[in-house]
């Protein structure tokens, strides 16, 4: 694969909750570089899980953030 492709690579990316009340911890889950999540790739659990931190940010997590990987 080449540089372009792996710019492009959705596995290179996370959408990161961080929780606002434990400092470090939080949920990430796959996405593209403008934070797109492809639900159907999530298993049940997490799928549960991204649902809960879209309701809940603000009260316990932060605004989501992209993060480029390090793989």
């Amino acid at each position: 694969m080449n540089a372009i492709a792996n710019a492009f690579d959705p596995s290179r990316f996370v959408l990161r909750f961080e929780s606002l009340f434990d400092p470090g911890r939080g949920l990430a889950f796959p996405c593209d570089e403008q934070g797109q999540v492809t639900l159907d790739s999530l298993s049940e659990r997490a799928r549960r899980n991204y649902f809960y931190a879209r309701v809940v940010v603000g009260h316990e997590f932060a605004t989501p953030a992209v993060v480029r990987t390090d793989d």
